[in-house]
């Protein structure tokens, strides 16, 4: 079955999370994926190997199944030239160094148009391309920090700052890099017009955070940190603590609060002017509101802590309110795998002797079929093929491993001589 980014190259400079996340979205999606990385260890993700004898750890391979390995030295001057040379053939170029350093080896946007016109070109950063704070470096929990997303999470103005606990704006990075690269392309083959594509972490940060940036925008609405609770303030939409657990719940609107209360014994809020605004309560739509908020949510501890959390979502959810026990991943990874609970795709790579297991893309498309069938390349493993259809003899290449330029599979393997 066709994907429908086959026929599409990509050269990918990227590394850690979020530039390799972009190309291996475009990989799963059909692209042909050039990943170029230093000769002598390649990226430096392939160092997380937890004590295996690798250079293909899982935390690697993950996001970079699908893709070849050109193992080739851009700071060399002929490794800069063969990099010009390969985009002249390539419709994609990513790059997530701190703005101005591929300038320095002649391979930013103004160099790789001047031999591809219609690239379509994506820098990756943390701060953008222009600013006076683009030369500053950047990791996920730093950003978290300067952008306030640290001060989103927690209860109380006088809490500490807590972190989301995954890298979660270098995946951010990574799906809007891809998205912006598919709408380029598109754009591309439209019109015949390249593309120089600034993907930062900042803008993802905020993208994250977009309903609490456009208030404050727009309406000058300051953040609250609101702990476990929904966004829509009503508080029922809150986390509370059962007997034998937590469960998050979502009885937004009165419908919803009705079916609630039934359900734990609490009908008479619904009656109660004391807890709620009864006016807004008995309208056809919106959300509830709370009178006396701290009297509603003490009710209700009191009425979760009694019952059992598995118990109650199944019942609310058979009620139609919104309600899950709180779990650990691996704990509702198992029980995706075990019980038919929910559909979710199982994409499997052969990497070395075992194989890579994913649950898919975060989507599925019913004409696009499955995974890559390659899991992660070893450093340079394609590095002798692709220079090799790129029109470079054999002697060539072979010089080019002598000087360090780059590396393939034999001088990958050869021992170390003492």
């Amino acid at each position: 079955m066709a994907k429908p980014l086959e026929g599409v190259r990509v050269l990918d400079l990227s590394h850690v999370i979020a530039g390799p996340l972009t190309s291996f979205y475009l990989a799963q999606l059909g692209a042909e994926v050039i990943k170029v990385e230093p000769p002598l260890a390649g990226e430096v993700l392939r160092s997380m190997k937890d004590g295996v004898d690798t250079d293909t750890p899982n935390g690697f391979a993950a996001i970079n199944a699908g893709k070849q390995s050109l193992a080739l030295d851009i700071r060399l001057q002929e490794g800069a030239e063969l990099l010009r040379t390969l985009a002249a053939s390539a419709d994609v170029f990513i790059e997530n160094f701190r703005p101005g350093v591929v300038a320095r080896y002649g391979l930013d946007y103004a160099s790789i148009k001047a031999v591809k016109p219609d690239i379509v070109y994506c820098s990756i950063s943390g701060f953008g391309q222009q600013g006076e704070w683009a030369q500053r470096g950047a990791y996920d929990h730093v950003v978290q920090a300067l952008t306030g997303m640290m001060m989103m999470s927690g209860e109380g103005d006088d809490a500490p700052p807590i972190k989301v606990g995954f890298p979660i704006i270098d995946v951010a990075v990574g799906m809007l890099g891809a998205l912006s690269i598919v709408s380029s392309l598109h754009r591309k083959w439209r019109d015949g017009t390249g593309q120089h594509i600034d993907a930062s972490m900042v803008q993802a940060s905020l993208m994250l955070m977009y309903p609490n940036t456009c208030a404050y925008l727009n309406e000058g609405t300051p953040t609250r940190r609101v702990g476990n609770r929904g966004y829509t303030g009503s508080p029922a939409a809150d986390t509370y603590q059962c007997a034998d657990g937590w469960l998050a719940v979502a009885a937004n609107t009165p419908a919803q609060f009705r079916k609630l209360a039934a359900v734990i014994g609490v009908e008479a809020l619904c009656e109660d002017a004391r807890a709620l605004d009864l006016a807004a309560f008995n309208l056809p739509n919106g959300f509830v509101v709370p009178n006396d908020r701290e009297y509603v949510a003490d009710r209700l501890r009191q009425a979760f802590g009694a019952c059992s959390a598995p118990r109650l979502e199944d019942l609310l959810s058979q009620a139609g309110v919104p309600a899950a026990r709180v779990r650990r991943l691996e704990e509702f990874l198992d029980e995706a795998q075990n019980t038919a609970c929910v559909n979710l795709p199982d994409y499997r790579f052969p990497q070395g002797e075992g194989e890579l297991r994913t649950r898919g893309l975060g989507f599925t498309c019913e004409q696009d079929g499955g995974p890559t069938p390659a899991g992660a390349p070893g450093v340079g493993q394609h590095t002798r093929a692709i220079l090799t259809r790129a029109g470079v003899d054999a002697e060539t290449i072979a010089q080019l491993e002598r000087s360090g330029v780059i590396r393939t599979p034999t001088l990958a393997a050869a021992p170390l001589v003492s």
